[in-house]
């Protein structure tokens, strides 16, 4: 499938957020739709309301009512919701909660079904959209439940650096208690998994942070850097990984090693969190990997106090349909690839494998 026929649906995120305004100006540089076919899941009124206040009426969306009906060469709008939904831009609501709920749902729906073949949410308000049908810290969260995931795999990559974590939307005070060996093995072998299936590394290298300052200092700072994390990194080792660690992750960061790693997984959310978005900030992609569907979105929040100012950048989200799409076309080489081994071996004496 070439790169113009890739569907991509993208969630309104928070309606009363940057969401759409960042959307809107994605979608203002015809170019995008040379790469893709966007269908955007969202409020009617709200897309109103910004268009308005941004003054981009001049972007006009073909108005669909499913997935089917988006055409190519423009920007596809599917309006989902409460038809009575006013939105109140720049302060979130209950309301707008519920609104980018029902986006959300309506685009997994259609992800699932393939309808759609990527998915890109914009910021959702994780307070407000709490309800009998989302009782989750996240997207992370909900999306594995929904692909009927125990664990999925929260991965910020940028052209800088990629970083997952361990334990992601948890109170600092409960990840030692998360961070078992299973649980960490899991996560190495998800981040492992993803690199040679969606970003096309053969033979990737895994740097692992230790949890505790000076990785514990040879327990004098903490015991799970011995008794959790190394075994760990051992293991992997052993089964011929390229798996190095742990690292005290302020020098690690700090004195620019990551730069000679494909990939870190971090022990929890802030510390990997912090560095990634230091990095690459509005440049970087939170893609959630491990689930049998692609999903990005932008390494920002909803934004409410610059809603619909016009000054909200748009770098990340369009570089989070950049990253969906990259993602889809080695994943589809890839097991293409990988259902026949004879390709495998012409690719690689070719050298045409992707690194």
């Amino acid at each position: 499938m070439i790169a113009k026929d890739i569907k991509v649906g993208i969630t309104q995120g928070d309606p009363n957020g940057i969401g759409l305004e960042v959307i809107l100006k994605t979608f203002a540089d015809n170019r995008m739709l040379e790469l893709c076919i966007p269908v955007v899941y969202g409020s009617l009124s709200a897309l109103k309301v910004h268009q308005k206040e941004l003054h981009a009426d001049s972007l006009q969306f073909n108005m669909i009512t499913n997935a089917e009906q988006a055409k190519h060469n423009h920007p596809n709008f599917l309006s989902v919701g409460n038809d009575d939904f006013k939105p109140t831009v720049g302060v979130g609501t209950k309301e707008g909660g519920l609104e980018a709920l029902a986006a959300l749902e309506r685009a997994i729906g259609d992800m699932k079904s393939g309808a759609i073949d990527v998915l890109v949410t914009a910021p959702i308000n994780k307070d407000f959209i709490q309800s009998d049908q989302f009782q989750f810290p996240g997207h992370t969260e909900y999306l594995a439940t929904k692909d009927g995931k125990e664990e999925s795999l929260m991965f910020l990559v940028s052209e800088r650096v990629r970083i997952a974590v361990a334990t992601g939307h948890i109170p600092v005070s409960k990840v030692s208690e998360k961070l078992t060996p299973e649980l960490l093995s899991k996560k190495i072998l998800a981040i492992e998994n993803s690199l040679m299936l969606d970003f096309s590394i053969s033979k990737p290298k895994i740097a692992v942070m230790g949890l505790n300052p000076h990785a514990g200092d040879n327990g004098l700072l903490g015991s799970e850097d011995l008794t959790v994390v190394a075994p760990v990194v051992s293991e992997m080792k052993a089964q011929g990984k390229l798996v190095f660690g742990p690292f005290s992750s302020d020098g690690f960061f700090g004195s620019g090693a990551y730069r000679q790693y494909d990939a870190v997984i971090a022990m929890y959310h802030d510390q990997g969190l912090i560095p990634f978005k230091t990095l690459a900030f509005g440049s970087g992609t939170n893609f959630t990997a491990g689930l049998s569907f692609i999903r990005t979105s932008p390494d920002h929040g909803t934004g409410y106090d610059i809603a619909s100012k016009g000054i909200a950048d748009e770098s990340s989200i369009r570089q989070a349909i950049f990253c969906a799409i990259d993602i889809y076309k080695n994943r589809t080489m890839n097991h293409e690839l990988m259902a026949n081994p004879l390709v495998i071996k012409k690719h690689r004496k070719e050298k045409s494998w992707v690194q």
